[in-house]
């Protein structure tokens, strides 16, 4: 059994190409980290990797994470510059003990050691918006980019491992030193390969709240569905927001059984994602309805759509 999920049209490609290694032989670790560095290589992707958009500073920081579902190990950059893959240096991280979560300066030493490479991940477009969001506000909103969001990919290999990525370059003028859920272990992504596994996407400071992914992996363990675990987490976190006169915020959850079955859930309008299963990788769609299906769709359905 062999199956693969990623957030957001913009994992498509890189989810694609990895459902074809799965299908060689690839471990779902590798196919998972090459699925996120195709997005993080996209200067369009403009909340993830280069081109990502810069925080209040002007400087763009990047968080990454990667999760072994059989081990239980995680590795993590957060508030990082210029390395090029920061789901490079997770992947290496991960399986260490100790210090695998490394943060800033650190973690740009821990790159340079590795030989990973290294670039100034600012371009023209994404310093120019920058540019003109700072000559217009003086308050500058930390509300998030609606363009993008944070990549999150989930993989199931044929020896049944499993595995997490996730990558951003966080909220959109976000204040320095600010880390959101993706690369802390529980809330922003989960990988239990006897269970299974999950990642959120959104604003992170509300994912945090709930540790959904820790919470969607549990929900699992106890029979749910992927699907079922991604929705009634997200119900039971969005019912107390509203109980304390709050909005139901913008948060996306997707999950991976090991059985290869996939789920997500949304508060927003329409959540687009990629899959890839037994059958072929494809292109969904999950809409903030209820009893909602998930479908497969094409661009043409999604134009106009993040």
């Amino acid at each position: 059994m062999r199956a693969i999920i990623g957030t957001w049209k913009m994992s498509f490609a890189g989810v694609s190409e990895a459902f074809d290694m799965l299908k060689n032989g690839v471990p779902a670790g590798e196919a998972a980290v090459h699925a996120v560095k195709t997005v993080e290589d996209n200067p369009a992707f403009r909340s993830v990797g280069f081109g990502g958009l810069p925080g209040r500073d002007g400087r763009v920081t990047l968080d990454a994470a990667f999760m072994d579902g059989r081990t239980l190990r995680m590795g993590g950059v957060m508030s990082v510059e210029n390395i090029q893959n920061p789901i490079l240096a997770a992947y290496r991280l991960c399986g260490r003990p100790t210090n695998c979560l490394l943060a800033g300066r650190g973690a740009e030493e821990f790159a340079v050691r590795e030989g990973l490479p290294l670039r100034d991940m600012r371009t023209p477009d994404s310093m120019k918006q920058w540019a003109e969001t700072v000559s217009k506000r003086s308050d500058m909103p930390l509300d998030a980019y609606r363009g993008h969001d944070t990549v999150c990919v989930l993989a199931l290999d044929d020896s049944g491992n499993m595995a997490a990525g996730t990558s951003t370059s966080g909220l959109f003028m976000k204040e320095p030193g600010r880390v959101g859920d993706t690369p802390l272990i529980g809330s922003g992504f989960y990988c239990d390969a006897r269970f299974g596994a999950a990642a959120a996407t959104g604003v992170g400071e509300d994912i945090m709240r709930g540790c959904l992914s820790y919470e969607i992996v549990s929900r699992m363990r106890k029979g749910e569905t992927p699907r079922e675990a991604c929705q009634n987490a997200l119900d039971e976190l969005v019912k107390r927001k509203l109980e304390l006169g709050e909005e139901a915020g913008n948060i996306s959850l997707i999950a991976l059984s090991p059985d290869g079955m996939f789920g997500a859930a949304t508060t927003l309008s329409v959540f687009p994602f990629a899959a890839g299963n037994e059958k072929n990788a494809a292109l969904y769609m999950i809409e903030n309805l209820q009893n909602s299906v998930i479908e497969p769709v094409n661009e043409e359905k999604l134009a106009g759509t993040d």
